[in-house]
Formats: C-alpha cells, structure tokens, sequence
C-alpha cells in the first residue's frame, strides 16, 4: 500500500517509470515483439517505403526497419546501461579515494581529471575509439574515459563535505578502520546523490553511443543500432526519409523518457523538496 501511495503522490514520476519499463520490455522481448528478422536481406523489397508487409518501411537491403528499430533497443540500452554503470563505478571509487585520502592519492587522481578535461569530450572518444577499433565495446571504453571525471569530482567534493562530520572524527578517534569507515558512513551518506546522477546520465550517454556510431566507431554492420542505421539511412535521405525518420524517433523517445525520470527522481530525493 505504500508503494501504490507512493507512485500516486508522484505522478510524473510514475508516468516515465512506466515508460521506461516498457522501453526495457521491448529490449527484452525484442525477438517476440519483432514481426521480422532484422538480419534477413530480401534484395527484391529494397527501399520499399511504409506499408504492406513492412510497417516501417526497409532498407537497402530490403530488412525490415520497424524488427531493427525494436531490436536496436536491446543493442542501444544495453550498452548504454553498461557505459553508465562503468562511469560511475569508476569515477565514484576514485573520487572517494581523492577525497577521503588526500595528498598525493588526491592529485594525482585530480590532475589525471583535469588533463581528461581539458580536451573536448566527443573528439577525445573518438580518437580513442579510432586506436582501439571500431565496435560497440570499445566505445564504451572510450566514452568512459572522458566520462567518469565528472563522477569523480561530485564524489570527492560530497566525501570533503563528509569528512568535516564530528561522527567522522569520532569514528577515526576510536580506531575505526578507514575501510570500515568508507562503507559504513562515507559511502552511505553519498551514495543517493551520484545515483541520481547517474540515471539523469542514461540519455546522454546514450546520445554518446549513437554519436559514435554514427560517424563509424561504434557499433558496426549488420547489428542493429540506431546511430548506425541513421548512418546507412543518410544517403537516402531524399530518397528513403523513413530509414532516418524512425531510428531517430527512437532516440529522441527514449532519451526524453529517461532524462524526466532522472528528473523526477532527482525532484523526490532533493531535500529542498521537503
């Protein structure tokens, strides 16, 4: 009864939460909802437009675009989810280590963000995605690289801020191991905060992942992504508009529906809302 009180106070949130779960239920069940196989080329149905057989048209090769908008669900959140988790793991544990440890542990890790920074984001993913290859892997890798500084510096400043408690310094003065310390009052204390983070990051990581793929780096033919298939729908976009049209509703859909529910999460958990 609670739970059922809790999502009718929130609306909004109850709305995208919906949404978003029903996004991830495609992903899921892509290989049921699917009325085609998003592989199979049928040359004699190329650049057939909407309708008949093909609700959303197909492609050069004749592939069903409406089974590879569903199954690029499954390609496009997957990683992305991945590319999130990564950024946050990664940039919370070294953000923690900078703030808590200081001296030498602190600039070092500070210095590295800072050099992280200095170059613009998407030009640095992709010089690393070009080093590394071409594949959905290796993207994520790359946007992880310029991605968790932003982690590391909310956590260090939020454990400064931590540190300052007298329950803290009590802890340290009774002989509290400083592992024990981390995880049982450093880490609790921050841990809402770089959550909600991360889940207002679910878009735009996303976008990052369509980004590289759209320019060649990411995720490559014949998988299913929605930056790659508005790469190969590019040169017939006079031609064949539905091949950009509909894998770019897809992102603008789903990047809006997680981008309000990291919204509306942000709104519950902010205290000012109190």
């Amino acid at each position: 009864m609670k739970v059922l009180r809790f999502l009718k106070n929130n609306k909004q949130f109850t709305v995208f939460l919906l949404l978003a779960a029903a996004i991830a239920a495609v992903a899921v069940f892509a290989p049921w909802i699917a009325p085609k196989d998003p592989y199979e080329a049928v040359m004699s149905d190329s650049l057939q437009g909407p309708g008949g057989d093909y609700a959303w048209g197909t492609d050069k090769l004749g592939r069903d675009v409406l089974s590879r908008v569903i199954y690029g669900t499954r390609s496009s959140l997957t990683m992305t989810l991945c590319l999130v988790a990564v950024i946050f793991l990664v940039g919370t544990t070294l953000g923690i280590l900078a703030g808590y440890f200081g001296g030498i542990v602190d600039a070092v890790i500070m210095r590295i963000a800072d050099m992280m920074i200095s170059f613009p984001g998407l030009v640095l993913a992709i010089a690393i995605a070009g080093l590394l290859g071409p594949n959905m892997v290796n993207a994520v890798i790359a946007i992880s690289a310029v991605s968790w500084t932003k982690y590391a510096r909310l956590s260090r400043s939020m454990v400064l801020k931590i540190k300052k408690n007298l329950y803290i310094e009590a802890a340290i003065v009774t002989g509290t191991k400083r592992s024990r310390v981390i995880t049982k009052y450093v880490i609790p204390n921050m841990i809402t905060t770089m959550l909600v983070t991360a889940a207002t990051d679910i878009g735009t990581m996303m976008l990052e992942l369509a980004s590289l793929s759209f320019l060649g780096f990411g995720a490559q033919a014949p998988t299913p992504e929605w930056g790659l298939m508005l790469n190969e729908g590019r040169t017939y976009i006079s031609k064949a508009p539905w091949l950009m049209i509909y894998p770019g509703i897809a992102i603008v859909t789903v990047v809006v529906v997680f981008n309000m529910l990291g919204d509306s999460i942000r709104d519950i958990l902010d205290p000012k809302q109190e």
